[in-house]
Protein backbone atom coordinates (compact mmCIF):
# COMPACT_ATOMS: atom_id res chain seq x y z
CA UNK A 1 0.00 0.00 0.00
CA UNK A 2 1.23 3.63 -0.88
CA UNK A 3 0.97 5.13 2.28
CA UNK A 4 2.10 8.94 0.64
CA UNK A 5 -1.46 8.34 -1.46
CA UNK A 6 -3.94 8.35 1.67
CA UNK A 7 -5.53 11.48 2.35
CA UNK A 8 -8.91 12.60 3.73
CA UNK A 9 -11.95 10.70 5.41
CA UNK A 10 -11.90 7.84 2.42
CA UNK A 11 -7.87 7.76 3.24
CA UNK A 12 -8.29 6.87 6.69
CA UNK A 13 -11.11 4.43 6.11
CA UNK A 14 -8.37 2.47 3.74
CA UNK A 15 -6.03 2.61 6.69
CA UNK A 16 -7.99 1.61 8.79
CA UNK A 17 -9.37 -1.84 7.10
CA UNK A 18 -5.38 -2.27 5.79
CA UNK A 19 -4.40 -2.58 9.73
CA UNK A 20 -7.40 -4.17 10.65
CA UNK A 21 -6.77 -7.51 7.91
CA UNK A 22 -2.98 -6.85 8.08
CA UNK A 23 -2.80 -7.39 11.93
CA UNK A 24 -2.04 -11.10 12.68
CA UNK A 25 -3.83 -10.58 16.69
CA UNK A 26 -7.58 -12.18 16.42
CA UNK A 27 -10.17 -13.20 18.71
CA UNK A 28 -8.73 -16.69 18.42
CA UNK A 29 -5.15 -16.13 18.16
CA UNK A 30 -3.38 -18.93 18.98
CA UNK A 31 -5.82 -21.70 18.34
CA UNK A 32 -4.84 -24.82 16.01
CA UNK A 33 -8.16 -25.62 14.15
CA UNK A 34 -11.80 -25.06 13.84
CA UNK A 35 -14.02 -27.50 13.24
CA UNK A 36 -17.50 -28.04 12.07
CA UNK A 37 -19.33 -30.25 15.88
CA UNK A 38 -21.69 -31.90 13.00
CA UNK A 39 -20.11 -32.15 9.85
CA UNK A 40 -22.67 -34.93 8.13
CA UNK A 41 -25.30 -32.39 8.91
CA UNK A 42 -26.83 -30.83 12.12
CA UNK A 43 -29.76 -32.56 14.02
CA UNK A 44 -32.35 -30.42 14.04
CA UNK A 45 -31.24 -27.55 12.40
CA UNK A 46 -33.17 -24.63 11.31
CA UNK A 47 -30.65 -23.04 8.76
CA UNK A 48 -27.77 -23.08 7.20
CA UNK A 49 -26.30 -19.76 8.69
CA UNK A 50 -23.59 -19.58 11.28
CA UNK A 51 -25.63 -19.33 14.41
CA UNK A 52 -27.39 -23.52 12.95
CA UNK A 53 -23.63 -24.64 12.76
CA UNK A 54 -21.74 -25.17 16.26
CA UNK A 55 -18.10 -25.16 16.10
CA UNK A 56 -15.24 -26.75 17.91
CA UNK A 57 -11.92 -24.04 18.42
CA UNK A 58 -8.76 -26.22 19.21
CA UNK A 59 -6.15 -24.84 21.17
CA UNK A 60 -3.07 -27.01 22.26
CA UNK A 61 -0.33 -26.28 24.44
CA UNK A 62 3.39 -26.76 23.65
CA UNK A 63 3.97 -30.52 23.16
CA UNK A 64 7.09 -29.83 25.35
CA UNK A 65 4.57 -29.25 28.24
CA UNK A 66 1.44 -30.98 27.19
CA UNK A 67 0.53 -33.38 30.12
CA UNK A 68 -2.60 -35.42 28.31
CA UNK A 69 -5.75 -33.75 30.17
CA UNK A 70 -8.23 -31.88 27.95
CA UNK A 71 -10.99 -29.40 28.93
CA UNK A 72 -14.41 -28.72 26.99
CA UNK A 73 -15.48 -24.97 27.61
CA UNK A 74 -18.30 -23.55 27.01
CA UNK A 75 -19.12 -19.88 27.16
CA UNK A 76 -21.36 -18.43 29.31
CA UNK A 77 -23.89 -15.51 27.67
CA UNK A 78 -27.53 -16.37 28.90
CA UNK A 79 -28.32 -19.31 26.14
CA UNK A 80 -28.62 -16.12 24.00
CA UNK A 81 -24.93 -14.94 23.22
CA UNK A 82 -21.69 -16.45 23.57
CA UNK A 83 -18.82 -14.49 25.28
CA UNK A 84 -16.18 -16.55 23.24
CA UNK A 85 -13.20 -14.14 24.38
CA UNK A 86 -13.45 -13.45 28.00
CA UNK A 87 -14.86 -17.21 28.67
CA UNK A 88 -13.72 -18.84 25.96
CA UNK A 89 -10.01 -17.82 23.93
CA UNK A 90 -8.98 -16.47 27.07
CA UNK A 91 -9.59 -19.67 29.21
CA UNK A 92 -8.28 -21.77 26.68
CA UNK A 93 -5.06 -19.85 26.67
CA UNK A 94 -4.67 -19.76 30.62
CA UNK A 95 -5.26 -24.06 30.10
CA UNK A 96 -2.17 -24.19 27.38
CA UNK A 97 0.13 -22.61 29.92
CA UNK A 98 -0.87 -25.70 32.37
CA UNK A 99 0.01 -28.43 29.58
CA UNK A 100 -3.94 -28.70 28.81
CA UNK A 101 -5.38 -29.31 25.65
CA UNK A 102 -8.73 -26.74 25.42
CA UNK A 103 -11.43 -26.92 23.06
CA UNK A 104 -13.69 -23.79 23.20
CA UNK A 105 -17.61 -24.85 21.91
CA UNK A 106 -19.83 -22.56 19.86
CA UNK A 107 -23.08 -24.04 20.59
CA UNK A 108 -26.54 -23.59 19.85
CA UNK A 109 -28.48 -20.84 21.57
CA UNK A 110 -32.45 -19.58 21.83
CA UNK A 111 -34.74 -18.43 21.07
CA UNK A 112 -34.09 -20.08 17.50
CA UNK A 113 -32.57 -23.61 19.50
CA UNK A 114 -34.14 -25.06 22.96
CA UNK A 115 -33.31 -28.66 24.65
CA UNK A 116 -31.94 -30.94 23.51
CA UNK A 117 -29.72 -28.55 20.84
CA UNK A 118 -27.27 -27.52 23.24
CA UNK A 119 -27.10 -30.28 25.05
CA UNK A 120 -26.87 -32.71 21.46
CA UNK A 121 -24.07 -30.23 20.87
CA UNK A 122 -22.15 -30.48 24.49
CA UNK A 123 -21.91 -34.55 24.40
CA UNK A 124 -20.91 -34.23 20.89
CA UNK A 125 -17.67 -32.36 21.12
CA UNK A 126 -17.74 -34.15 24.25
CA UNK A 127 -17.22 -37.14 22.09
CA UNK A 128 -15.34 -35.69 19.13
CA UNK A 129 -12.73 -34.86 21.57
CA UNK A 130 -11.95 -38.80 22.63
CA UNK A 131 -12.74 -39.70 19.20
CA UNK A 132 -9.56 -37.23 18.14
CA UNK A 133 -7.42 -37.81 21.54
CA UNK A 134 -4.41 -39.20 19.30
CA UNK A 135 -4.29 -35.93 17.22
CA UNK A 136 -4.79 -34.00 19.87
CA UNK A 137 -2.54 -35.61 22.71
CA UNK A 138 -5.63 -36.00 25.17
CA UNK A 139 -5.71 -39.21 27.06
CA UNK A 140 -9.40 -40.13 27.19
CA UNK A 141 -10.04 -40.29 30.72
CA UNK A 142 -8.43 -37.14 31.81
CA UNK A 143 -11.35 -35.18 29.74
CA UNK A 144 -13.06 -32.55 31.38
CA UNK A 145 -15.63 -29.41 31.23
CA UNK A 146 -15.77 -25.90 32.41
CA UNK A 147 -18.86 -23.65 31.62
CA UNK A 148 -19.34 -20.12 32.69
CA UNK A 149 -23.01 -18.85 34.03
CA UNK A 150 -24.91 -20.19 30.81
CA UNK A 151 -22.90 -22.15 29.82
CA UNK A 152 -22.43 -23.77 33.70
CA UNK A 153 -25.38 -25.02 33.31
CA UNK A 154 -24.55 -26.68 30.18
CA UNK A 155 -21.54 -28.41 31.61
CA UNK A 156 -23.20 -29.42 34.76
CA UNK A 157 -25.94 -30.96 32.38
CA UNK A 158 -23.44 -32.67 30.25
CA UNK A 159 -21.92 -33.77 33.64
CA UNK A 160 -25.42 -35.41 34.50
CA UNK A 161 -26.77 -36.78 31.41
CA UNK A 162 -24.53 -38.76 29.14
CA UNK A 163 -24.40 -41.87 27.84
CA UNK A 164 -21.48 -44.39 26.88
CA UNK A 165 -21.71 -44.28 23.16
CA UNK A 166 -23.46 -46.60 21.10
CA UNK A 167 -20.93 -49.23 20.22
CA UNK A 168 -23.03 -50.25 16.91
CA UNK A 169 -23.33 -46.45 15.58
CA UNK A 170 -21.58 -46.13 11.98
CA UNK A 171 -20.69 -42.50 12.99
CA UNK A 172 -17.09 -43.17 15.42
CA UNK A 173 -17.40 -40.13 16.89
CA UNK A 174 -20.99 -41.61 18.39
CA UNK A 175 -19.39 -44.62 19.56
CA UNK A 176 -17.29 -42.70 22.71
CA UNK A 177 -18.82 -41.73 25.86
CA UNK A 178 -20.28 -38.41 26.14
CA UNK A 179 -19.45 -38.36 30.29
CA UNK A 180 -16.85 -35.80 31.52
CA UNK A 181 -14.09 -37.29 33.64
CA UNK A 182 -14.20 -33.83 36.11
CA UNK A 183 -16.46 -30.60 35.87
CA UNK A 184 -15.56 -27.17 36.07
CA UNK A 185 -18.37 -24.51 37.11
CA UNK A 186 -17.69 -21.03 37.20
CA UNK A 187 -20.91 -19.04 38.64
CA UNK A 188 -22.76 -21.64 37.10
CA UNK A 189 -26.84 -21.50 36.32
CA UNK A 190 -27.28 -25.27 37.86
CA UNK A 191 -30.99 -25.15 38.76
CA UNK A 192 -34.05 -24.01 36.23
CA UNK A 193 -36.61 -24.05 39.19
CA UNK A 194 -38.15 -20.42 39.30
CA UNK A 195 -36.82 -19.60 43.02
CA UNK A 196 -33.53 -19.25 42.35
CA UNK A 197 -33.17 -20.10 38.40
CA UNK A 198 -31.45 -17.14 35.75
CA UNK A 199 -34.59 -15.83 34.21
CA UNK A 200 -32.94 -15.28 30.86
CA UNK A 201 -31.46 -18.97 30.51
CA UNK A 202 -34.12 -20.36 31.63
CA UNK A 203 -36.83 -19.02 28.78
CA UNK A 204 -33.89 -19.26 26.21
CA UNK A 205 -33.53 -22.90 27.11
CA UNK A 206 -37.07 -24.04 27.61
CA UNK A 207 -39.07 -21.51 26.21
CA UNK A 208 -41.86 -19.41 28.12
CA UNK A 209 -44.14 -22.33 29.22
CA UNK A 210 -41.91 -25.49 29.83
CA UNK A 211 -43.27 -28.33 30.83
CA UNK A 212 -42.81 -28.98 34.99
CA UNK A 213 -40.94 -32.21 34.18
CA UNK A 214 -38.43 -30.81 32.30
CA UNK A 215 -38.05 -28.19 34.52
CA UNK A 216 -37.14 -31.10 36.68
CA UNK A 217 -34.80 -32.71 34.47
CA UNK A 218 -33.14 -29.70 33.74
CA UNK A 219 -32.71 -28.79 37.49
CA UNK A 220 -29.29 -30.22 37.55
CA UNK A 221 -29.20 -29.92 41.23
CA UNK A 222 -31.79 -32.81 41.39
CA UNK A 223 -30.35 -35.22 38.77
CA UNK A 224 -26.74 -36.05 40.60
CA UNK A 225 -25.94 -39.64 41.43
CA UNK A 226 -22.79 -41.14 42.28
CA UNK A 227 -21.66 -41.84 38.99
CA UNK A 228 -21.56 -37.69 38.34
CA UNK A 229 -18.20 -36.94 38.02
CA UNK A 230 -16.36 -34.74 40.57
CA UNK A 231 -16.55 -30.73 40.64
CA UNK A 232 -14.63 -28.03 41.36
CA UNK A 233 -17.27 -25.00 41.80
CA UNK A 234 -16.15 -21.27 41.91
CA UNK A 235 -19.79 -18.51 42.94
CA UNK A 236 -19.25 -15.44 44.49
CA UNK A 237 -21.91 -15.06 47.30
CA UNK A 238 -23.43 -11.10 46.31
CA UNK A 239 -23.78 -12.46 42.57
CA UNK A 240 -27.08 -10.71 41.69
CA UNK A 241 -27.92 -12.78 37.97
CA UNK A 242 -27.00 -15.91 39.11
CA UNK A 243 -27.64 -16.35 43.03
CA UNK A 244 -25.11 -18.33 44.79
CA UNK A 245 -27.60 -21.24 45.88
CA UNK A 246 -27.46 -22.99 42.27
CA UNK A 247 -23.89 -23.73 43.19
CA UNK A 248 -24.61 -24.50 46.90
CA UNK A 249 -27.09 -26.75 45.84
CA UNK A 250 -25.07 -28.73 43.31
CA UNK A 251 -22.01 -28.77 46.30
CA UNK A 252 -24.68 -30.24 49.01
CA UNK A 253 -25.88 -33.13 46.02
CA UNK A 254 -22.53 -33.67 45.33
CA UNK A 255 -22.09 -34.66 48.84
CA UNK A 256 -25.04 -36.41 49.38
CA UNK A 257 -23.98 -38.93 46.31
CA UNK A 258 -20.81 -39.00 47.93
CA UNK A 259 -18.75 -37.25 44.74
CA UNK A 260 -15.53 -35.90 45.33
CA UNK A 261 -16.16 -31.72 45.20
CA UNK A 262 -14.23 -28.83 46.26
CA UNK A 263 -15.96 -25.28 46.14
CA UNK A 264 -15.15 -21.44 46.86
CA UNK A 265 -17.39 -18.91 47.24
CA UNK A 266 -15.61 -15.24 47.30
CA UNK A 267 -17.74 -12.81 49.38
CA UNK A 268 -17.09 -9.89 46.64
CA UNK A 269 -17.78 -11.38 43.21
CA UNK A 270 -20.11 -10.01 40.65
CA UNK A 271 -21.23 -12.08 37.52
CA UNK A 272 -19.41 -12.60 34.58
CA UNK A 273 -15.80 -11.70 36.26
CA UNK A 274 -14.43 -14.04 33.60
CA UNK A 275 -10.72 -14.83 34.68
CA UNK A 276 -11.00 -11.40 36.67
CA UNK A 277 -7.17 -10.62 35.42
CA UNK A 278 -7.33 -6.99 37.39
CA UNK A 279 -8.85 -7.87 40.52
CA UNK A 280 -6.14 -9.50 42.79
CA UNK A 281 -8.55 -11.48 45.00
CA UNK A 282 -11.08 -12.76 42.52
CA UNK A 283 -7.76 -13.91 39.84
CA UNK A 284 -7.30 -16.58 42.84
CA UNK A 285 -9.65 -18.83 41.22
CA UNK A 286 -7.23 -20.41 38.19
CA UNK A 287 -4.64 -20.76 41.36
CA UNK A 288 -7.48 -22.93 43.32
CA UNK A 289 -8.56 -24.66 40.52
CA UNK A 290 -5.00 -25.35 39.50
CA UNK A 291 -4.00 -27.09 42.67
CA UNK A 292 -7.26 -29.07 42.38
CA UNK A 293 -6.39 -30.25 39.15
CA UNK A 294 -2.95 -31.14 40.58
CA UNK A 295 -4.54 -32.79 43.57
CA UNK A 296 -6.17 -35.18 41.05
CA UNK A 297 -2.91 -35.80 38.91
CA UNK A 298 -4.85 -33.59 36.05
CA UNK A 299 -1.91 -30.94 35.52
CA UNK A 300 1.84 -31.65 37.02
Amino acid sequence: MDFKKISGIAGWIMLLAFWVVASPVTAQDGADETLMLWPGGVPNAEGETDQDNPTLTVFLPEKSSANGTGVVIFPGGGYAHLAMEKEGYKVARWLNEQGVAAFVVKYRLGMRYHHPSPLNDAQRVIRTVRAHADKWGVQKDKLGILGFSAGGHLASTAGTHFDMGDPRAADSVERQSSRPDFMVLVYPVVTMQMDYTHQGSRRHLLGNDPDRQLVEYLSNEKQVTGQTPPAFIIHGTNDTAVPVQNSLQFYEALLEHEVPAEMHLFEDGPHGFGLAPDDPELSTWTTLCENWMRSRELID
